[in-house]
């Protein structure tokens, strides 16, 4: 059997004359943090004093221990290097790489066994700056146009460590992923690509396997799920063979079924009977298909999963640290239980950030998160010649390969934005006839994925009309980016289209207090502050949240109130889209929210920051995103009021309509009849008479069935009569939670109890919540130990309620 040697100890790494110790897997930066060379860029504006770093040279040196086996064959195996890397073993060149993306391999059998019994063998891993290497490439093969002033598609590396507009330039180096030695004999199984499909109730699994030999000579693959197993005998470097389950239980994304998942095996076997390698994986047994069909509308984009026809709740995931090699395992886990938590059941993996460890998708298949995977292209115009072409087929090969086990895994997608790019952004005029991707998105890609992963669909990009007979972006054709809203306009423009699907859409807000304050630390909080700013990464970032905020809201009185109402805004944004389209289902088959997580602690789009604190849109994300939503549309100039049932059951309510005055008053009240059946969504008029009159300030409608609430005001709050938010509070600790009960007696709009502001690991398990007169809500604080009967504490807690004020 193969022999595996992890060289994971006693690596130095050296800039100039210097030297210190390494981790690996690691990076250069996180290296000189632990050194104490250089300060956590992530606090103040460190950012700009590590810029260097990214400019430099850097090597990583080891000794290879004695050689110590009888195996016929070594391998030194890199599964990740960032990025440019010259590779030296005993003081000789063995390899040359370019990719962060891609594993290598090199043979070193015959370097190992010429060093002296007992001696070691020096190994070096040279990175030359990616800076170095991406200019250099763009000099070859001349500029083309990008959304950021980096040449990130120049080099196939993690685009957003050349700095997004959320995320810092820490452009990094390193041994990122593990690196081995592989000692083997006879042969080795190079790669294993399950096919999996599913015929009425039997799974069936073929392994396409490839071998790589030393010699020639019969040799036996033996594939097994559970106590099932197929065999065959096979000369050569391939074969296939396919095991089959009866009455195989299907793999379902979340809310629509279980995830049972079956051990998968495939063992290679010598002439003599002796084992020489294994692969093992889990898999899963499901359909997927994706509808694409025209309609009265124009062309569908419709995930179906088991014959079953889905509205995907989605968000964007981009890596959860601009140093990957820190992101572990049970982060993963964290990350993606927070996704599942919030309703949602497909994850997009943007495209200007890697293909995520194995881990991450064995969390997806776990909890039923789909994947919508993007091969790694990003908001540019990317050259098609080489050195790059054949560097992207491999990348592409080797990761279609190593991610299609994962049943969670639905959909590859060619890019992020860059076919829209073309059309809008100047491209063409500028390209004037040199090459920028497409042969990538519309040739090269979906062959990879037809020759490797047939079972899944592909789509050339996001946005993508599914042909040059639309605009890239047109929202009734394929998926669309809606982006003009939080640039130019109102969260209300979400109500002016229906798109087929909304692949990306967002809104801004801070992160949590005391993210900022660690981020910050000393610094007088203020939207203006050069801290703040510092970590704003957008253009015109807070320009765009304030006016952002005047459309509904009087100027902020402080930092406080700014950082309140930020937080709202963002949460009624995303809450505008996502009912809206919601409501539009089935013309409307999914939302997925730029974005789910941050890189670093940051103002931006996510519902998470980066310090991993729930924002209010998290928890606004749950009740977005839950089976039912009650919410109030409009339809052809009418009001309704919609049941958006994604259950599998139906949904029988009574929708208690109210039209009330600021002052709590019932003007009107009446009980609406709605059904919904299973995955659909049902729509009721609003009868005239509880329809607030129009530009009131006094006058609102409250929709409340089973526990949902939908209000609905005819006007901005900044003009709605709003009174004093006027509450009891009190607190009782139960066991390691402290409940904290607020009983309103008045009208309260959007309360937060930002829990940060209790203590930096305080949280709490709810986010905004409406009450009306006389209503109480239990919101459970755990992470702080204080004495809640206090006074102290309980003014504590009164500080760190908000509400919307009057004006």
């Amino acid at each position: 059997m193969k022999d595996v040697t992890v060289l994971a100890e006693g690596w130095t790494l050296r800039h100039e004359k210097a030297a210190l110790p390494a981790r690996v897997p690691g990076c250069v930066h996180t290296d000189l943090l632990a050194a104490g060379r250089i300060p956590d860029p992530f606090i103040g504006r460190n950012e700009e004093e590590v810029a260097w770093v990214g400019r430099a040279d850097w090597t990583y040196d080891t000794v290879l221990g004695p050689r110590g086996t009888e195996h016929e064959r070594t391998d030194l195996v890199f599964e990740g290097l960032d990025t440019a890397a010259d590779i030296t073993l005993g003081g000789e060149r063995i390899g040359r790489t370019r990719n962060m993306h891609r594993t290598y391999r090199f043979d070193v059998t015959r370097r190992l066994a010429a060093v002296a019994p007992g001696a070691g063998t020096p190994l070096s891993v040279r990175f030359t700056s990616a800076y170095t290497e991406a200019e250099a490439v763009r000099t070859a093969l001349g500029e083309r146009p990008n959304s950021y002033p980096e040449p990130f598609q120049f080099i196939r590396k993690m685009a957003c460590s050349f700095g997004w507009d959320w995320g810092p330039t820490l452009v990094t180096a390193g041994i990122w992923r593990p690196v081995r030695l592989e000692h083997w004999s006879t042969a080795r199984l190079a790669e294993v690509r399950p096919v999996v499909t599913v015929d009425g109730t039997t799974g069936r699994a073929e392994f396409r396997v490839d071998v790589e030999r030393t010699g020639g000579g019969p040799l036996t693959a033996r594939a097994r799920i559970g106590h099932r197993t197929a065999t065959v005998t096979f000369e050569g470097t391939s074969t296939t063979l396919a095991v089959e389950v009866p009455d195989a239980g299907l793999w379902w994304p979340r809310g629509y079924g279980e995830q049972p998942l079956y051990d998968a095996e495939v063992e290679l076997i010598g002439a003599a009977g002796a084992p020489l390698d294994r692969w093992e994986r889990r898999i899963g047994f499901r359909t997927v298909a994706l509808d694409t069909a025209a309609d009265e509308h124009g062309t569908g984009f419709t995930l179906v999963v088991n014959g079953e026809r889905i509205f995907a709740r989605g968000v964007n995931w981009i890596p959860d640290d601009v140093f990957p090699s820190r992101i572990t395992p049970e982060r993963y886990r964290t990350r993606l239980t927070q996704a599942a938590d919030a309703g949602v059941d497909l994850v997009r993996v943007w495209g200007g950030g890697i293909y995520e460890a194995r881990e991450f998708y064995d969390v997806c298949d776990e909890l039923g998160l789909m994947v919508w995977q993007d091969f790694l292209f990003a908001c540019a115009a990317y050259p098609e010649e080489q050195p790059l072409r054949s560097e992207i087929e491999a990348e592409a090969r080797d990761n279609v390969a190593r991610l299609m086990p994962h049943p969670s895994l639905v959909l590859w997608n060619g890019n992020n934005e860059n076919l829209w790019g073309f059309c809008d952004w100047e491209w063409e005029e500028r390209l004037d006839g040199d090459s920028w991707g497409e042969g990538y998105y519309l040739g090269l890609l979906p062959r990879v994925v037809a020759e490797t992963d047939p079972t899944r669909p592909y789509w050339a990009g996001s946005p993508w009309s599914g042909s040059w007979d639309h605009h890239p972006n047109d929202p009734a054709h394929g998926t669309a980016h809606s982006w003009e809203v939080w640039n130019r306009t109102d969260y209300t423009g979400y109500l002016e289209s229906v798109p087929r699907f909304v692949a990306e859409f967002g809104w801004q807000a801070p992160p949590a207090l005391a993210t900022f304050r660690r981020a910050l630390p000393g610094e007088e909080l203020r939207p203006d502050s050069a801290g703040v700013l510092h970590h704003q990464k957008a253009e015109d970032g807070n320009g765009k949240l304030e006016r952002g905020l005047a459309h509904h809201f009087a100027v902020p009185a402080d930092f406080d109130r700014w950082h309140y109402l930020t937080q709202v805004n963002q949460a009624r944004a995303v809450a505008t889209g996502i009912e809206h389209w919601r409501s539009h289902w089935p013309r409307c088959a999914g939302t997925v929210v730029w974005q789910l997580n941050d890189c670093w602690p940051v103002t931006s789009w996510a519902a998470i920051d980066g310090d991993g604190r729930l924002k209010p849109l998290h928890h606004e994300l749950r009740r977005l995103y839950a089976d039912r939503l009650l919410t109030v549309q409009e339809r052809a100039g009418r009001r309704v009021v919609a049941a958006v049932n994604q259950a599998g059951q139906a949904w029988e309510t009574g929708v208690r309509l109210r039209r009330m005055t600021a002052d709590g008053r019932v003007l009107a009240e009446t009980t609406v009849a709605l059904t919904a059946a299973a995955r659909t969504v049902a729509l009721a008029d609003v009868p005239g008479e509880l329809l607030p009159e129009a530009g009131s300030a006094k006058e609102f409608l409250v929709a409340d069935a089973d526990g949902l609430r939908a209000l609905s005001l005819p006007v901005p709050d900044k003009e709605f009569a709003y009174p004093v938010p006027d509450y009891a509070v009190e607190a009782v600790r139960r066991g390691d939670r402290v409940d904290v009960v607020v009983t309103a007696r008045t009208l309260v709009r959007d309360l937060l109890l930002a829990a940060d502001r209790l203590a930096p690991t305080a949280a709490a398990d709810r986010g905004l919540v409406t009450l009306l007169p006389g209503e109480s809500v239990v919101i459970g604080v755990r992470g702080w130990d204080a004495d809640p009967a206090g006074a102290e504490a309980l003014a504590a807690v009164r500080a760190a309620l908000f509400a919307v004020e009057p004006v």
